[in-house]
């Protein structure tokens, strides 16, 4: 009766978000495989993120997690298996609906923070002028009020990482792809990061598939959380976080409920390593 009444409350808070999302941002894949040449990178994987939803994904280094976002994206062809973002299957289609932030930041280092975050905006052919004016309206909300102006290089790693999260933002698509986007920070950083993440995906309906290495910084941030095995990837364990984005994430990530999740997922890595 417990599990009926838990799994009826997770099931009403992702109607929830998706009541509050615009248009249809459901990622769906079925029965992917991939290869490369002769090397099997993920033997089946099938998922679904709907609308809002953060679906966390993890597994150990070459397990294939950055080839499932390039196969979701569009980006790779899947060989085998059926893909659609927002209902459509086409690569090109998907394409158009994600917005893909990949490990480093790759922000351009002769243009300014402001530009560098307007850059999707000026790639889709609006003016310089209101490309700043529409990406520098988010700094304060980021935490990046005053360095607007502000090259690259005089950043710290975690404002680099918030430049580059808006420059995926201002692509104003519906399904976010993060690829271990804090994977280079150091440890107290990364949870900072980490908690500002979460309020900015508490404010932003966005669906979004996260890859990392970090099983705490999955658990946090997503409403479900697959573990993959070595490759090729498959889904061993698939785990409901019932709240996610904790505005205290200290009492949050140190709770008896969530180091219990957390022991489960490394039992299911290690499990599935055997």
């Amino acid at each position: 009766m417990l599990t009926k009444l838990r799994e009826g409350t997770l099931t009403a808070a992702r109607e929830a978000r998706a009541a509050d999302t615009v248009g249809d941002a459901t990622v769906r894949a079925s029965g992917v495989r991939h290869f490369f040449g002769s090397l099997q990178a993920i033997e089946r994987i099938d998922l679904e993120a709907a609308p809002a939803e953060v679906v966390g994904i993890v597994g150990p280094s070459g397990c294939g997690k950055t080839t499932l976002l390039e196969l979701v994206s569009g980006l790779r062809a899947a060989e085998v298996g059926s893909i659609s973002v927002a209902g459509r299957h086409d690569p090109a289609a998907r394409l158009a609906s994600c917005a893909y932030m990949p490990q480093r930041d790759l922000l351009l280092p002769w243009l300014s923070a402001v530009d560098n975050a307007a850059l999707a905006l000026r790639i889709a052919g609006v003016s310089r002028a209101e490309a700043r004016r529409r990406a520098g309206a988010h700094f304060d909300r980021l935490g990046l009020a005053g360095f607007e102006g502000t090259r690259p290089h005089e950043l710290s790693g975690g404002m680099r990482q918030r430049v580059a999260f808006l420059r995926t933002l201002m692509a104003g698509r519906p399904v976010l792809l993060l690829d271990e986007p804090f994977a280079s920070l150091d440890a107290i950083t990364r949870a900072e990061m980490q908690s500002w993440l979460a309020g900015v995906l508490r404010d932003d309906r966005h669906t979004v598939l996260l890859v990392t290495h970090d099983v705490e910084e999955a658990l946090y941030l997503s409403d479900r959380v697959l573990v993959l095995t070595p490759r090729p990837a498959r889904v061993a364990d698939a785990i409901e976080i019932e709240s996610p984005r904790s505005s205290d994430r200290p009492g949050a990530v140190t709770s008896p409920e969530f180091t219990e999740l957390k022991q489960r997922a490394l039992r299911s890595l290690t499990e599935a390593a055997r």
